[in-house]
């Protein structure tokens, strides 16, 4: 089973954009972003669509198309991104109904709905510590 890398190319995508902007540039396209990327620029259209849809990013049509933040990268967290792009819960119990009849079977959804939920809680919780901004100031340093 491979990681999940939407939350990373997500916050990179609209990290790449928020820097653009500062650059003195009005929008992005989605060729630019990959390349940075390193990705089809497929992959970033669908992801900035999600984005888009969720209110953080907005794009433009027609001469001079491309991508641009919806709101500033301090007032966009992991959390947004993440909720934008990975809507459903971070885990998911059996496809199928376990067997009732068995002990573990009848007990296995209970007992590890209480751990996903602490653990979605926790994730949120971490998400929502940190901005954009911030992600840009770390990129920054790093560079």
């Amino acid at each position: 089973m491979s990681a999940n890398s939407r939350l990373t190319i997500a916050a990179h995508a609209l990290t790449w954009i928020g820097l653009y902007q500062r650059r003195g540039h009005e929008v992005a396209t989605s060729e630019q972003i990959a390349t940075s990327v390193n990705t089809n620029p497929v992959v970033i259209r669908r992801l900035l669509a999600k984005l888009s849809k969720a209110g953080l990013a907005d794009s433009r049509r027609g001469a001079g198309a491309g991508w641009m933040l919806a709101r500033d990268l301090a007032a966009i967290t992991l959390l947004d991104v993440y909720q934008a792009i990975e809507p459903g819960p971070v885990f998911a119990l059996h496809r199928a109904t376990p067997n009732p009849e068995c002990v573990v079977g009848h007990g296995i959804g209970p007992a590890m709905t209480a751990v996903y939920d602490d653990v979605e809680a926790a994730l949120h919780r971490e998400l929502a510590k940190t901005t954009l901004e911030d992600v840009l100031r770390d990129v920054l340093k790093a560079a």
